[in-house]
């Protein structure tokens, strides 16, 4: 296979390679359909319950309540729960009005105890010009079920054999009250009673939110309390809706993903992750649940992601223990509201079960246990999560995805946070991320012309051995051996490798993916604008002129602007392919100069079409690192045929490189008289 085969083979392939991280980035907006929502839960060893249809039998030996449907006993018959008169009464706490300091507004519904919405008080919802406080968490109702996060699911009193939904209760409010730090705390509660209608356990939930700026007031706490009404002694089970129902921000794609944060042995954080396109596929439990390759791993959260924002549930160690070892089973969730919308209205959640709690007769020691969890709800930033030690300490950073694909996120995660950290420092001085983005493309090159310079040289250098390339072929096609030797030789007379020549390319690769990564995934862009009038968020397309979204048929794709950095950018890609260096040489053969064409072609095509809905942030970066390479490989080529020229004209010192023979210097004496 020839040198520009292969070149071309590398080139096609990063750049189907960039087109799938656009893919993956929601660029073109084309969701999978999958199946409908469902929330799956494992058996107890005390209680057996049949899978619902449709629905798998998963293994008795697991920690986490079994499948039911969605109801709870009332109290005529065995066992029930006994909530509020009023149904939906929904109890909002802190604020989204900037002055109060409150992070966030939480509104609380009676239903399962539960957070119906969460919404922002910094950061606005980018859909529409008229910007509104942006909601991150909703309730997902899928065939008639409503889902809320943080809701108690399903509850089991092991030792009666009976298991109660209690999502489906309305608590009975208890009121709002004043914390001494300015914060808001509101509580519910629920009694679970006999047949005649004796209280058997009462349910106490808590939650508090705090004002301030300091990074934990991100923080709220959510505390359950179980009580043991009876003389003898108890023992229950029960599962935790976690974060639900994570908001979109318009038609693309923001990655939504569940991410687990485990502590190794030898003291390390590491992470499970489930995307929404795994979910989707999962069939059973194992493939649904978050668990670290080490077993001895000790839990100590999960989250849900999206490309900005992270829920991540703490559940606290009780007391003189340093993991929450009460904890048994964590799993996550998939959701399609409408399947009629094709894939396009999919979310995704986790959930939470404790391992049997037992507590002890009234009135005794341990007769009453509380679950404290604390919520995290807020920005997917690196510079906050090192600020605050709890977030430090527990790898909050674990959250933020850089798609690394062809590269290991050990080399693209510090290259990316490095970006990150550098684009902060000079938007301080800056005061415009656009800006920011030219200058530190232009800066890459700048620092990077050394290798791409030699790459290219080396590249020409190629080109013109082609037709020699050739003949050795031609004249040594029955002995390979012979043939590798000869094109050795004549590449290492010629001063030309293809191997060097591409070693560059490979060099520059993860710096690149890098810089595209943290661009594309950095909250700082998320509503930071780069001209006033055409370039207004760097987060969201260019769009230059919009109307209603159209269709495109069979494509799928959606259409609604005219979005001028994606065509800059084509002309960009077309003006590089023109300067390429092997195109300084005439083809040695049809085929190749097929395959050329092709490429001059397809690169200015697919790149604009794969990144047309893009984050405009993402296609400045890419039309400037473009448009800033047509100039540096002018430059380049003007000086391969400036040396040509001389080298033509014999004043340039013939090397051994060049295929001559070199003068030997006579040595200078030590010191003239």
């Amino acid at each position: 296979m020839s040198f520009r085969t292969v070149f071309i083979l590398v080139i096609t392939g990063f750049c189907l390679f960039c087109g799938l991280l656009v893919v993956e980035s929601g660029a073109l907006q084309t969701v999978q359909s999958s199946g409908k929502g469902c929330i799956l839960l494992q058996q107890t060893t005390d209680v057996q319950t049949p899978a619902r249809a449709g629905e798998p039998n998963l293994s008795p030996a697991a920690p986490a309540p079994a499948p039911s449907t969605p109801q709870f006993q009332p109290a005529s018959q065995d066992i029930g729960a006994v909530g509020g008169n009023q149904t939906d009464v929904n109890v909002p706490i802190g604020s989204t009005d900037p002055a109060s300091g409150f992070k966030y507004q939480l509104v609380l519904d009676s239903k399962g105890a539960a957070i119906r919405t969460a919404t922002f008080t910094e950061f606005d919802d980018r859909t529409t010009k008229a910007h509104q406080p942006l909601t991150f968490l909703s309730p997902v109702t899928v065939d008639g079920r409503t889902s809320l996060s943080m809701a108690n699911s399903e509850f089991t009193l092991l030792d009666r054999g009976r298991r109660l939904r209690l999502d489906q209760l309305d608590w009975r409010p208890l009121g709002t009250q004043k914390l001494d730090d300015g914060g808001d705390a509101a509580s519910f509660e629920a009694t679970i009673v006999d047949a005649q209608d004796q209280p058997l356990l009462k349910l106490t939930k808590t939650y508090r939110v705090h004002p301030g700026q300091d990074p934990k007031n991100y923080l709220l706490d959510v505390l359950f309390n179980i009580e043991n009404l009876t003389p003898q002694g108890q023992k229950v089970q029960y599962t935790m809706t976690g974060p639900v129902g994570l908001e979109r921000e318009g038609p693309r794609s923001e990655m939504p993903k569940l991410v687990a944060g485990f502590r190794t042995p030898d003291g390390e954080i590491v992470s499970a992750r489930l995307d929404l396109k795994a979910l989707s596929k999962a069939t059973t439990l194992q493939e649904r649940s978050l668990n670290p390759k080490n077993p001895k791993s000790a839990f100590l959260w999960a989250a849900a992601v999206n490309k900005y924002f992270a829920a991540i549930l703490v559940p606290l160690p009780a007391q003189g223990q340093d993991y929450a070892n009460w904890i048994g089973g964590r799993w996550g969730m998939h959701f399609q509201r409408d399947p009629a919308q094709d894939g396009a209205d999919e979310t995704i959640g986790l959930a939470m079960a404790t391992v049997p709690v037992a507590l002890g007769p009234a009135g005794q020691t341990g007769s009453s246990q509380t679950h404290n969890f604390q919520l995290y709800l807020g920005p997917k930033e690196k510079s906050l999560f090192d600020r605050n030690p709890m977030y430090k300490q527990l790898g909050f950073v674990q959250t933020i995805d850089f798609q690394n694909c062809c590269c290991p996120a050990s080399i693209i995660n510090p290259l990316a946070f490095g970006i990150l950290a550098i684009m902060k420092w000079m938007y301080g001085f800056i005061g415009n991320y656009g800006i920011v983005i030219v200058i530190l493309v232009l800066l890459m090159r700048l620092i990077l012309h050394p290798i791409t310079k030699y790459s290219q040289v080396s590249m020409h250098k190629m080109s013109k051995l082609a037709p020699r390339a050739e003949e050795i072929k031609k004249k040594y096609a029955s002995n390979k051996a012979e043939m590798n030797k000869k094109l050795m030789e004549l590449y290492r007379e010629q001063g030309a490798s293809p191997i060097i020549g591409m070693l560059p390319m490979f060099i520059q690769m993860p710096i690149w993916i890098a810089l595209w990564s943290a661009i594309n995934t950095s909250i700082d862009l998320r509503g930071a604008p780069f001209l006033p009038v055409w370039i207004t968020d760097l987060s969201a397309p260019d769009a230059l002129i919009s109307w209603p979204a159209l269709t495109i048929p069979l494509l799928g794709w959606t259409l609604s602007s005219l979005n001028l950095l994606p065509i800059l950018m084509g002309v960009a890609f077309y003006l590089q392919q023109k300067l390429m260096p092997m195109q300084t040489a005439a083809p040695t053969n049809p085929q190749m100069a097929q395959q050329q064409k092709m490429m001059m072609i397809m690169l200015p095509i697919i790149m604009p079409l794969a990144l047309y809905n893009g984050p405009s942030g993402v296609n400045l970066y890419i039309m400037a690192s473009t448009f800033a390479g047509v100039i540096e490989q002018y430059a380049i080529r003007k000086h391969i045929q400036d040396r040509e020229e001389q080298e033509a004209k014999g004043t340039v010192p013939v090397t051994s490189k060049t295929g001559g023979k070199v003068k030997k210097k006579k040595p200078k004496p030590f010191f003239r008289f």
